[in-house]
């Protein structure tokens, strides 16, 4: 379930069934031990040796339970020590790797980098597919901003909704230059129901792996 703000993590402990399955061992080992115990002939009692093989086994299997639920509660340390710093993140303008941006009060932005000087060629299209707008510039080398103001190639307004870029690069050669993409927008809320908590910007998820930079304000 996702919301605004935080929403419940309703997975369970990768470690649980395991552990389970130790503990049922555990349980069987320790029954069967006391049995014999009881059941021994007085006349040939349990070899020492072998009563001592099995009392290490006993100890052995004692503290892979006690590992187990280690394991568990550092997972399940880790796991809210991320979510807590997932929460953290409301209100505040992230970038992250990627090419789509949100189209909101007639603005989207991409934050992009570029290697060298070289003449740029951003093409923007919509969920569909369609291409709405494109335009070629001369970008210098380093980081830079490319926002755009919802005006379409033919001059219509488009509509509010997720859209694409992709920014193709020459340089003075001709030769082709790698343009690295990212989005920006501000943070509304936080799902936490995946493998990683992941930020809820605009209509869109992003994981918290992806964030390349945060600032406060938009």
């Amino acid at each position: 379930m996702t919301v605004s703000g935080v929403s419940s993590n309703n997975g369970t402990s990768p470690s649980s069934s395991d552990g389970n399955t130790i503990a049922g061992n555990f349980d069987t080992f320790l029954s069967l031990l006391t049995t014999q115990l009881q059941n021994q002939n007085p006349l040939d009692p349990l070899d020492t040796n072998q009563f001592t093989q099995q009392l290490v086994e006993f100890s052995s299997v004692e503290q892979q339970l006690k590992s187990n639920d280690y394991l568990s509660n550092l997972v399940q340390a880790t796991q809210n020590s991320q979510n807590n710093a997932a929460v953290s993140y409301i209100g505040k303008t992230v970038t992250s790797s990627g090419i789509n941006a949100d189209l909101k009060n007639g603005a989207a932005t991409w934050s992009f980098n570029v290697p060298q000087a070289a003449t740029v060629t951003a093409t923007i299209k919509d969920a569909n597919g369609n291409q709405v707008y494109t335009e070629t510039g001369k970008i210098s080398a380093g980081n830079g901003q490319f926002n755009w103001d919802g005006t379409e190639t033919d001059g219509s307004v488009a509509p509010a909704g997720t859209y694409s870029i992709t920014l193709t690069g020459l340089n003075s050669q001709g030769a082709y230059v790698a343009v690295s993409t990212e989005s920006t927008g501000v943070v509304s809320g936080v799902d936490l129901t995946g493998t990683q908590p992941s930020l809820i910007v605009g209509s869109q998820t992003v994981k918290l792996s992806d964030v390349t930079s945060v600032r406060t304000g938009s």
